[in-house]
């Protein structure tokens, strides 16, 4: 049991956006771990962070991550920070995951400059360009095919995923 696609990146690169559009040209579900998260908590992800800690959200990521792996025929977008986790990085191996590479720049615009994320407090644009440096090896690691979001349309990036897919 399998999802069809996993969709890894940084904050920004369209990883949810991308998906809802590939599962609806397969026919198939969408899972977002941070939606599950979430849902399993009874709060935002910001809420999560101020009130338990970020290693508590890790965790629930984390289980929320192990049971999306096991359940078949989705496309799957995970939190950007979902690859931090070494064992995460264990269980995507095998899995059709795909890298969403964004531009700084790009990244921001999507992002916005006040938006509730809670590891982008202070300096967006600084925090941002620290988390996309820090994980792009581990992006990269885990993906068998990265693609390039930048200008580029959530139709195009689809349609070029969809065509690795075979």
């Amino acid at each position: 049991m399998s999802p069809v696609v996993v969709l890894v990146g940084p904050p920004g690169s369209g990883k949810s956006t991308i998906a809802a559009v590939l599962a609806e040209r397969l026919g198939v579900n969408h899972r977002d771990t941070d939606a599950d998260v979430e849902a399993g908590a009874g709060q935002p992800i910001p809420d999560i962070f101020v009130d338990h800690g970020e290693p508590h959200f890790r965790a629930l990521e984390r289980a929320a991550i192990v049971a999306s792996l096991a359940q078949d025929g989705e496309v799957l977008s995970l939190g950007g920070g979902a690859i931090l986790d070494p064992d995460t990085r264990a269980d995507l191996a095998g899995h059709n995951v795909v890298f969403l590479d964004v531009s700084l720049g790009e990244a921001v615009k999507r992002v916005g400059l006040g938006v509730a994320r809670p590891l982008l407090l202070g300096n967006v644009r600084t925090q941002l360009r620290n988390l996309m440096e820090a994980r792009r090896p581990l992006y990269a690691e885990v993906a068998k095919l990265t693609v390039q979001t930048d200008n580029r349309t959530p139709d195009e990036i689809a349609a070029e995923i969809l065509e690795h897919l075979g």
